[in-house]
């Protein structure tokens, strides 16, 4: 009868990276959980009753179902107004920022100007502020331009954006200059370079601003504290934030409020899922050899 064979250490290193494997898929399972629960409990709840929400908070299945919550919002209540000033909000800022920072990003990329790094290093400045220190002077400006509760008050401030444009100039630089050589051999002036050529090969990194900005404009809040009161120009953030405080009556009003974020999460959402595959993917066949 032969001997055991011993276990060479390869098999060993094998075997420890399996158990790795595994343990890190537990860890990054456990992770997943522990994210997307939170978000299951506002759908849920959602659905609910009042009394089951307050007796049962964390359950994942209600009791009886209910679209109350919802219809409350859309029929008793000021949402369908809020939905509309964020929508028309967030197309308008998603617009002009992928307009003004593409600009801002292809002039500092390709541009040779006075002054062109000091541009560049405020900008960096600017991305290294908090948001919330420039708030009063925000509103002083808006306040002393006139604009002060209305769309232009919320919108013109937000068209551009400093993380937008560094964004935008990275990517304009990986560009190679051959493409734009070319264009300028054929007749093209430098707009018509930048929109025509340069602007459709940097599809990637505007998806990217599209994401952000719309998420950006879409979620923001203090902007719009600051810059308008009106009832009619109330958007989802502030009235959802109304709602977290009570408006509406009394009590807690659980599937009222999470019904609320539950529609606002939705357009975020679809927009990350449909184009989150090409989110800054690496541009090929720019130039042929």
């Amino acid at each position: 009868m032969s001997a055991p064979r011993a276990t060479t250490w390869r098999e060993r290193l094998g075997g420890g990276r399996a158990g790795g494997s595994l343990l890190a898929y537990a860890v990054l399972l456990l992770l997943a959980v522990v994210y997307v629960y939170p978000f299951l409990v506002q759908v849920a709840t959602s659905f609910k009753t009042d009394p089951e929400a307050v007796a049962n908070p964390l359950a994942l299945v209600p009791q009886v179902w209910t679209t109350a919550a919802y219809e409350r919002l859309f029929l008793r209540s000021d949402f369908p107004v809020w939905f509309r000033n964020s929508l028309l909000v967030t197309l308008c800022v998603t617009a002009g920022r992928v307009f003004f920072c593409s600009l801002a990003g292809y002039a500092l990329a390709r541009l040779r100007f006075r002054g062109r790094g000091v541009v560049f290093a405020s900008l960096v400045a600017v991305m290294a502020v908090p948001g919330v220190v420039l708030l009063i002077p925000r509103f002083l400006v808006v306040k002393q331009l006139g604009i002060y509760d209305t769309f232009a008050g919320m919108i013109i401030p937000l068209l551009a954006d400093a993380t937008g444009v560094f964004i935008m100039k990275n990517y304009f630089e990986s560009v190679p200059r051959a493409v734009e050589e070319a264009a300028r051999i054929d007749g093209a002036g430098t707009f018509r370079t930048f929109w025509s050529v340069v602007l459709p090969m940097a599809r990637p990194a505007v998806i990217t601003i599209v994401i952000l900005s719309f998420q950006g404009s879409w979620n923001e809040l203090a902007h719009f504290i600051v810059s308008a009161e009106s009832p009619e120009l109330v958007t989802l953030t502030k009235g959802v934030a109304q709602l977290a405080a009570g408006q509406l009556g009394q009590g807690s009003q659980f599937p009222l409020k999470l019904a609320a974020a539950v529609i606002m999460t939705i357009p975020v959402a679809v927009l990350f899922f449909v184009f989150q595959k090409r989110i800054m993917s690496a541009t090929t066949g720019a130039v042929k050899e």
